[in-house]
């Protein structure tokens, strides 16, 4: 048996209170775009749904949705396997963010209490905190995507939200390493700081600038890592 079901296995909770060909669907997603599934595995049916212990259709919809989303592909006489996130695709979703941030962003400028705008603010200053010596490399990756997600929250527009989140769980596999870098962190957190004080005085220019530059550098930064990865360096 193959490494992957495990993977598999490990993000699927038929615990939940969800019907199970959701479950089923949103655990084998979740593996392939956290790279726990590697870009060309077959997929074996029978066998997933004999290590999960369930029934083959839940399975069978599930790769035929994530088919749909261009996750993975069928290929006649072989099965069905995991595509790979090509160039094309990031540029596509970078073009996206970049328009879905800016609404995002400005809707929640003008909607933001003082309260909420304190509470960004203690967010970047606990970032800064753990950014210090370099020693907290995790908590400051994570601190930066609550970041991101409290600016969505405060934007009070749930369907944008669910539409961005799962453009970013395409690039979830490269994001981390593009932040990896000491200079690359203190750019993202100064750019952080350049957009909430954009919010803060209601500059929309500026923060339609801050955000092209932030997701222009981070699309630069791991197009050349996917061309690394493409050549196997």
């Amino acid at each position: 048996m193959e490494d992957y079901i495990r993977e598999i296995i490990n993000f699927t909770d038929t615990s939940q209170y969800k019907p199970l060909n959701e479950i089923v669907f949103e655990g084998i997603r979740k593996a392939i775009i956290t790279g726990r599934i590697p870009v060309g595995q077959r997929i074996n049916e029978k066998e997933c749904a004999e290590r999960i212990n369930i029934s083959r259709t839940p399975i069978r919809e599930a790769l035929n949705r994530l088919e749909k989303e261009g996750l993975v592909e069928y290929i006649p006489k072989f099965g069905t396997v995991v595509k790979k996130v090509t160039t094309k695709d990031a540029i596509e979703i970078y073009q996206l963010r970049q328009a879905l941030d800016v609404v995002a962003t400005i809707n929640a400028m003008n909607r933001m209490t003082a309260e909420q705008f304190d509470e960004l603010k203690q967010l970047l200053l606990q970032t800064e905190e753990a950014n210090k010596d370099n020693q907290n490399v995790e908590e400051v990756i994570k601190l930066f995507s609550v970041f991101n997600e409290k600016i969505y929250q405060f934007s009070d527009m749930p369907r944008l939200t669910s539409i961005v989140t799962k453009l970013r769980e395409y690039l979830m596999r490269f994001r981390d390493i593009s932040l990896t870098g000491e200079e690359r962190r203190k750019k993202a957190l100064k750019e952080h700081w350049m957009i909430y004080r954009g919010m803060y005085n209601k500059d929309e220019e500026q923060l339609r600038m801050i955000i092209k530059e932030h997701l222009s550098y981070s699309e630069r930064f791991i197009l050349a890592e996917m061309e690394k990865q493409q050549h196997g360096k």
